[in-house]
């Protein structure tokens, strides 16, 4: 089985047999300020075949031509799958537990095994050599759960990280966290994350 399940694979190329590890990392990117036709230009340019969408909405009340099946439509016009990961993968989880004072503990969204297993199906991704992107809404990455909650993940596991910032311009997971902390760490050796927001845990918003 490839990384979707057999519904989200229907009508899509089974990637199982494909192969073996190869060195080509997963994506992360975020619209931010671009068009749609910049977003997509900018997929193509880094021969993305399959978007990752890791909103927990995937709505836009600023930018509709964002939203889930708007933007699904459009990618798949450029022959680039779509597929939504933000049940699993998205930064602000139902999980009342996932909150402190309003933000959300990314250590405690990682003990979570919907998160768990989206971080699998990125693994099984990588292994098979697919060229995948993350998506959310926002174009810094060091602001995003990208890089504060699924990239922290997948390093743990040995899995080279990009990430394509506002500008374009491409920063590996280390580059990212060294701009979030300025090299300091806690006490254990890694960084302590939360929500820049703070969340009524029924709130709607654009992004996370």
């Amino acid at each position: 089985m490839g990384f979707w399940s057999s519904s989200e694979a229907k009508g899509q190329m089974a990637p199982e047999h494909q192969a073996t590890q190869t060195s080509v990392p997963i994506y992360t990117i975020g619209y931010g300020a671009r068009s749609l036709a910049e977003f997509l230009s900018v997929l193509r340019a880094h021969d993305i075949t399959y978007l990752l969408d890791v909103r927990s909405t995937p709505y836009s009340r600023f930018k509709p031509e964002f939203s889930k099946d708007a933007l699904g439509r459009a990618v798949q016009e450029q022959g680039i799958h779509y597929l939504y990961l933000g049940g699993q993968l998205g930064g602000q989880p139902d999980d009342p537990s996932c909150y402190v004072d309003g933000k959300v503990d990314y250590a405690a969204v990682r003990q979570l095994p919907a998160f768990r297993e989206g971080i699998d199906r990125l693994e099984r991704a990588y292994r098979q050599g697919q060229r995948v992107a993350l998506m959310c809404s926002e174009g810094k990455p060091e602001l995003c759960h990208r890089s504060k909650l699924v990239g922290p993940a997948l390093a743990e596991r040995d899995i080279p990280v990009l990430h394509i910032d506002e500008n374009g311009e491409l920063l590996s997971q280390a580059e990212v966290i060294d701009k979030l902390t300025g090299g300091q760490l806690n006490l254990f050796g890694e960084p302590d994350f939360t929500s820049r927001k703070r969340y009524e845990i029924d709130e709607a918003d654009d992004g996370a």
